[in-house]
C-alpha cells in the first residue's frame, strides 16, 4: 500500500512500445507528485525488474511477443503483496477485463481512452488503489448472475475442461485418448458437449477462447 506519508512512488511502465511507455511519462508529469519511473519492454523483463526491485504501481500491457501477461499476474502479486496493478492495452475490455480482474489485478484501461481518462485512472490507483472503469462496474455486475462472463470454460466439468485444454494445446482424438486411456468414441461425446457449452462449431473457436480466457 502506498503510506500517505511516502515521498515518491515508483512506477514500472510495461510495453512493448517505447512510444506507449513516453505517452505515460507525460502524463505522470502532469501529476502533481514526486515519482520515479522504470520500464520493461517484454513479459520476462517486467517479471525479473519486479523481482529484484520494489515497485509501488505497474502499469502493464496485456500482450507482448514474448506472452502474456495474464500469466505472471499471481506471481507479481506473490512477490510483491502490495503492488497495484493497471492493465493499460489495446484488447477489448468488454471480453478481457474480467479475467485480469479476477487474477488480482487494480484495474484495467483501455488504451482507446482519452488522455484526461488515463491520469484519472492512474490517480484512482494511486489514491484508492484501485480503478474499475464504468464499463467494467457493468460486467463485475452482470457476472453475479452469469458467471460465464468471467470464462465461458465455468460451466464445463472437470473432465471436459482437461478435454478441452489439451484440444487448445494442438492433442487430436487419438492422442486424447491415449493419454486419458479412454476411448476415442468417448472423446468425441465429450468434445460436442464441449462445442454445445460453449457455443461454438470448430477446434478454431475452441482455441481462440481458450487463448482469451486461460
Amino acid at each position: 500500500m502506498i503510506q500517505p506519508d511516502q515521498k515518491i512512488i515508483r512506477f514500472l511502465l510495461a510495453d512493448d512500445h517505447s512510444l506507449i511507455r513516453q505517452g505515460l511519462v507525460f502524463v505522470l508529469e502532469d501529476i502533481d507528485m514526486e515519482y520515479e519511473v522504470f520500464q520493461a519492454s517484454s513479459v520476462q523483463q517486467t517479471l525479473e525488474f519486479i523481482t529484484s526491485h520494489p515497485v509501488d504501481i505497474a502499469i502493464i500491457d496485456a500482450h507482448f511477443p514474448d506472452g502474456n501477461s495474464l500469466s505472471i499476474i499471481p506471481e507479481l502479486k506473490r512477490l510483491r503483496p502490495e503492488i497495484r496493478i493497471l492493465i493499460f492495452t489495446g484488447i477489448e475490455e468488454d471480453v478481457h477485463a474480467l479475467k485480469f480482474i479476477n487474477a488480482g489485478v487494480n484495474g484495467f484501461l483501455s488504451k482507446l481512452n482519452e488522455e484526461d481518462e488515463i491520469r484519472r485512472a492512474i490517480l484512482k490507483i494511486i489514491t484508492h488503489g484501485e480503478y474499475i472503469s464504468p464499463k467494467t462496474q457493468a460486467l463485475l455486475m452482470n457476472s453475479l448472475h452469469n458467471r460465464n462472463l468471467i470464462s465461458p470454460f465455468l460451466s464445463l466439468t472437470e473432465r471436459e475442461f482437461q478435454i478441452a485444454e489439451m484440444y487448445a494445446e494442438g492433442l487430436g482424438n487419438l492422442e486424447i485418448a491415449n493419454r486419458l486411456d479412454i476411448k476415442q468414441n468417448t472423446v468425441s461425446t465429450i468434445k460436442k458437449r464441449i462445442f454445445d457449452k460453449l457455443r461454438i462449431n470448430n477446434l478454431v473457436e475452441l482455441i481462440e477462447l481458450y487463448k482469451n480466457h486461460c
